[in-house]
């Protein structure tokens, strides 16, 4: 959540500078075919706030629920009351929830899934017909973005799609750039591009 708060604190200044100073974003650039691929997903999934869980305890139907997670990361539960839950896996969750109700019931049995993950938020902003913060399906790419956007304007630059991402290592930004041509003909590294959460997608 922290990672799309900035990001969406980003879009906001970028807005102002678009109305300002025009659609032209500043900085340097790579292209997305020098993006390495991602690596294919071997990790169980990481919980945060906004998903939403089912808590099964065995043979408990009175504390078996679905909740989803606060923003400030833990759900409520009967006998515990709130419960860190963003940041883990569903499975460590419930070995947490379980060690937790050892309290209160006998050997007690606890799964965790997933029932609805978080919206993916994307701010699209620049020659789009509707600039805003989205929510994404996970996995969405940026044709994606433009779409729920409403397309971009007669004054779109084609060549000038760019995806500003804040780096994981706190550095600052990294500019992606992107041709509309290779978006929609499905070329290169822009066909499996994906985005993540805080992405800000701006259409020069």
């Amino acid at each position: 959540m922290k990672v799309q708060t900035a990001a969406l604190r980003l879009a906001a200044s970028l807005l102002l500078h678009f109305g300002s100073a025009g659609c032209k974003t500043t900085g340097e650039f790579v292209s997305v075919d020098s993006i390495p691929p991602s690596p294919p997903a071997t990790r169980e999934y990481v919980l945060q706030a906004g998903d939403t869980i089912s808590i099964r305890v065995w043979n408990q139907d009175s504390i078996s629920t679905r909740a989803r997670i606060r923003p400030d990361g833990k759900i409520s539960l009967p006998f515990l009351d709130d419960v860190e839950a963003s940041g883990s896996t569903p499975a460590v969750l419930g070995k947490r929830i379980q060690g937790r109700l050892k309290d209160f019931i006998v050997n007690p049995i606890v799964t965790v899934s997933l029932d609805e993950s978080r919206p993916l938020l994307v701010a699209v902003l620049g020659e789009v017909a509707r600039p805003g913060t989205y929510p994404l399906e996970l996995d969405s790419g940026v044709l994606q973005a433009l779409a729920i956007a409403g397309g971009m304007t007669p004054f779109a630059d084609r060549n000038g799609v760019v995806v500003i991402r804040q780096k994981t290592d706190g550095s600052g930004a990294q500019r992606i750039r992107f041709t509309y041509s290779a978006l929609t003909q499905l070329e290169g590294r822009a066909a499996t591009f994906r985005l993540q959460g805080g992405d800000v997608v701006v259409v020069e």
